[in-house]
């Protein structure tokens, strides 16, 4: 979930010195930090314009300022480092499921890192079912919102007690909840990582400790999926996976923010009219949405084709905003937003049943547990506009199937954004796939779900009647796909 527009995160920044020369027409922009000679003239010209703009509207003191604390965040990942596993706690007394479960602590012993995680065999068959990883996003949202309110065993009801939930995602598989990064529900400790880039080490060597500390899932398919902004998470940690030689045996991304520079030119449109939602925002914000981000285009690129600290903070700062969905839910048209940060009051159902002290011991956790962390989400502003859908195109290449779902009703990160940039995807079936048709989607019971777009290992599903989190809005039909997308039903017919 996004937590607010970035140009509002941005105004946190501090006052750090900015350790690059003054250019000589006194507008102070950071030559030092960009190969000019990769950049055209034209590009060059319109980086200086763009950065003079906002001197202008910021003042320069504070773009200064702005700037010095995104570039901090560009710093290589650390490898090298020492990793545990541990699981000393007795989740099964909080009676979210009668099956084995192990929650426990990943830590990073250099950083003082501990990633908390959750995990529940299948209801099924755990010797032979597959083993499915999730993670919530933000950037800095706990995934114990995926357990406690989607797709977990139990999920927390208005009573602040879990209530049994019959469309577990651990119907048929083996289930694992990660609060990561650092500092993110659960987890404590050490740095925040400031990028995608940097959070994947820690999340691969965990994958490489949880396969050791856990032999008898070993051998089972194992799956990552997630939403929203693990829509930048997965491409590259399911990447990083791969490249380590672990096995992966496919991911599936909801309601994700994977490519900025598509996704957000069908913002307006989902607004306007043409999302299926009818017209939500003003005539003006539709006519005038186009031409802010037009102006866009260009930064996106370059931050896309430069990544670096430069193209990438101009493009942050050339983002955008999105119109005004008024007292809507923005991560559910249908609906009023609710009393709560992120418009879902469930939400502070699941932060109070989590700061009971006796669930904290029974989960061997202690500390003030908040579902999303503010503070996380304004430190991946860095990240926010990097390009990862580069990632999927190497899983494709490499065989890996990819599912990628999205709620037909969500504003933020929606369907039709999610559409344009799997159409746009450059690899090596991108015609073949592009040029495919919606068919329906058809549960086993036979209720009409939505619709499909697939070519061999590569599938869109767009899901009727959903909001931002799928699992919570239409969990009968979240669990049939996840069902026939494990089994290798890739084109759900």
């Amino acid at each position: 979930m996004k937590f607010a527009y970035f140009a509002a995160s941005l105004a946190i920044a501090s006052a750090a010195q900015v350790p690059f020369e003054i250019s000589q027409a006194n507008d102070a922009f950071p030559f030092g930090d960009i190969d000019i000679s990769a950049l055209t003239l034209e590009q060059g010209y319109n980086l200086r314009r763009e950065w003079n703009r906002n001197r202008v509207k910021f003042g320069e003191a504070k773009l200064l300022s702005m700037y010095s604390q995104f570039k901090t965040h560009f710093t290589p990942p650390k490898h090298d480092l020492t990793y545990d596993l541990t699981s000393t706690s007795t989740p099964e007394l909080l009676g979210f499921d009668s099956v084995k479960q192990y929650s426990g602590y990943f830590s990073v012993e250099e950083a003082g890192k501990e990633y908390f995680y959750w995990l529940f065999e299948s209801r099924n068959n755990p010797a032979e079912d597959p083993v499915i990883l999730w993670l919530s996003g933000g950037p800095g949202c706990s995934s114990n919102i995926g357990l406690a309110l989607e797709l977990g065993p139990s999920l927390v009801n208005a009573s602040i007690v879990p209530e049994f939930n019959p469309y577990s995602w651990n119907s048929n598989a083996t289930v694992v909840f990660l609060d990561q990064p650092a500092q993110v529900g659960f987890s404590t400790g050490g740095s925040i990582p400031f990028t995608t880039e940097q959070a994947a080490v820690d999340f691969t060597n965990f994958v490489a400790l949880f396969r050791q500390k856990y032999p008898q899932y070993a051998d089972l398919d194992f799956h990552i999926a997630g939403e929203s902004y693990a829509g930048h998470y997965i491409p590259k940690f399911a990447a990083s996976v791969v490249e380590a030689k672990l096995p992966l045996k496919s991911v599936l991304i909801g309601n994700g923010i994977t490519d900025v520079l598509n996704q957000y030119r069908e913002v307006a449109n989902m607004g306007c009219g043409a999302g299926g939602i009818g017209q939500i925002y003003t005539d003006e914000e539709c006519e005038a949405y186009d031409t802010y981000y037009n102006r866009f285009v260009p930064f996106g690129l370059l931050c896309y084709a430069h990544p670096n600290p430069v193209t990438c903070f101009v493009s942050l700062l050339a983002t955008p905003n999105k119109p005004d969905s008024g007292d809507l839910n923005p991560y559910d048209s249908r609906v009023k937003c609710g009393e709560s940060p992120l418009c879902y009051s469930q939400i502070n159902d699941l932060t109070e049943y989590f700061n009971i002290p006796e669930v904290q011991k029974a989960l061997g956790v202690e500390k003030n547990f908040t579902a999303c962390n503010g503070e996380v989400g304004a430190n991946f502003l860095t990240d926010h506009n990097m390009p990862y859908q580069q990632y999927i195109t190497e899983l494709l290449e490499k065989d890996i199937p990819v599912l990628i779902y999205a709620g037909d009703k969500d504003l933020v990160c929606d369907w039709l954004g999610n559409l344009a940039w799997v159409n746009e995807l450059p690899y090596s079936d991108h015609e073949l796939f592009n040029a495919t048709k919606f068919t329906p989607w058809v549960t086993k019971d036979g209720h009409n779900a939505g619709e499909v777009k697939n070519y061999k290992h590569f599938t869109y599903l767009r899901v009727f009647e959903s909001g931002h989190m799928v699992p919570l809005d239409q969990p009968a039909n979240a669990l049939d796909m996840v069902n026939r997308w494990v089994s290798g039903d890739y084109s759900f017919a």
